[in-house]
């Protein structure tokens, strides 16, 4: 059997009677983070930007934005997945280097509300979407990441598994849609060199192009059968090398969404591990920032490639930028979404941190990525003594999880200013199967801008 094939046969025998309860639960913890940062999210300007774009083209009220207005599913889909994803809090699988939540679950979300569906079959193509992008991610990175952004690549992948099992499309139907999504599949990293809007496009199509592709399919449009295997398939146009086995290794059998992992910082994950490191060492040896002599980084070399960024000139671009990261944490000991802003970025204080950061790869951290997302620090004082701590996952990740408690209060943080009822979201989504998909939270729109939407 093809290996398209495969994937497309899996999407098609995953039931919710297949799904254990821990993953069900776990699906909605998921959900959770997810819509956090899409309320966080949906009123930044290049949100904005794009939601009044599509307006202006126009589209079928099918489904609800969480900013109250109706649009096509096509359309929500693009809104919150852009939504999702520009506060950079949303979930990382570190294998795959994707964030699934913010291409997969707009999807499903759009699908599920357009067409009257279920909770439950809302939960099980959620699901089935991170099983696909991670799978494939997983095959291509690390090469892939180099010049490609996963979430936007691999992802279309997965919202195109997510609608199609939603849409209840046969093998064959299956097969289509993923031929269409890939041949779809972009986004590059050149971006990040302008601190650029586009990242929020690359997510944003992703959704939108994994839905067209399985509406596509519904439609009778084929698209090509080996699209991730064929001589000029996905695998080999995009990468440099891959692993097609990563496919299929265990698939049916294990719940690749239970790898997923979740961020504290509202920055780029990878410099996550040194925050974590800086964090640790300045609470655990109480140490006076304005003591500190070097910062010095040992990490993976994709830490380099993404985020070596020593003067970022938006609050964007700072994100991406372990210097000011980590200078961030050692200054204010706290690096959530309030924490990046104009303030921060010309603080003269933080600036002057940076200039005290060393980053360099090894060759240990760089073999061990990114099964391992590790990092080493080093926090040398005037008074030369030296401090180190190293992690080799940063919280959040499977192997160093978030607590219920800290998702939710990670929630309550991202959303309070703007929804009214934030308790109330939170048992909605712990309790969602008791809730239909008509009543569900993005109808009660929460409260955007001090007004109701």
């Amino acid at each position: 059997m093809a290996l398209t094939d495969k994937i497309s046969e899996y999407i098609v025998n995953l039931d919710y009677q297949d799904l254990p309860k821990d993953v069900i639960e776990f699906t909605k913890v998921c959900i959770l983070d997810w819509y956090g940062s899409a309320i966080a999210g949906i009123d930044e300007p290049p949100v904005v930007a794009l939601k009044e774009t599509l307006f202006e083209m126009g589209g079928n009220e099918q489904a609800t934005l969480i900013s109250g207005e109706r649009t096509s599913l096509a359309n929500a889909a693009m809104i919150h997945s852009a939504a999702s994803h520009i506060v950079e809090l949303d979930d990382i699988h570190k294998g795959s280097i994707i964030h699934a939540a913010t291409v997969v679950i707009p999807a499903a979300l759009s699908v599920c509300e357009a067409y009257d569906l279920s909770i439950e079959e809302l939960i099980t193509s959620i699901v089935i979407g991170y099983e696909v992008c991670y799978r494939i991610g997983e095959a291509v990175t690390p090469s892939h990441y180099y010049y490609w952004h996963n979430t936007a690549t691999c992802g279309t992948f997965g919202a195109a598994a997510a609608a199609a099992k939603l849409l209840g499309l046969n093998k064959q139907q299956i097969v289509h849609a993923l031929g269409n999504a890939g041949t779809q599949a972009a986004g590059l990293w050149e971006f990040i060199e302008d601190g650029a809007n586009s990242k929020q496009l690359h997510t944003a199509k992703a959704s939108y192009n994994g839905v067209l592709a399985a509406l596509l399919a519904k439609k009778g449009f084929t698209g090509a059968s080996k699209i991730l295997e064929g001589d000029r398939g996905f695998f080999k146009a995009m990468s440099d090398s891959y692993n097609e086995q990563k496919i299929v290794e265990g698939l049916g059998e294990q719940f690749k969404i239970m790898e997923n992992g979740f961020k504290l910082y509202a920055s780029c994950r990878h410099t996550h591990p040194s925050m974590d490191c800086v964090h640790t060492l300045m609470n655990k040896h109480s140490i006076d920032s304005t003591e500190i002599e070097k910062i010095l980084i040992e990490t993976y070399q994709t830490v380099l490639d993404i985020t070596d960024n020593p003067k970022p000139r938006s609050i964007y671009a700072a994100k991406f930028s372990v210097q000011f990261c980590v200078s961030l944490i050692a200054l204010k000991g706290s690096a959530f979404l309030q924490d990046f802003n104009e303030r921060t970025l010309n603080n003269s204080e933080i600036r002057e941190m940076m200039n005290k950061v060393r980053v360099a790869s090894t060759k240990e951290f760089t073999d061990a990525y990114p099964e391992q997302w590790g990092a080493k620090v080093t926090i040398v004082l005037r008074n030369k003594e030296s401090y180190r701590f190293a992690t080799e996952f940063p919280k959040g990740d499977p192997e160093n999880p978030a607590s219920k408690k800290q998702m939710v209060e990670k929630f309550q943080s991202l959303v309070a200013h703007k929804i009214t009822d934030v308790d109330q979201r939170v048992d909605d989504i712990y309790n969602i199967e008791n809730v239909k998909i008509k009543d569900w939270l993005l109808v009660n729109s929460p409260i955007v801008n001090g007004n109701e939407a």
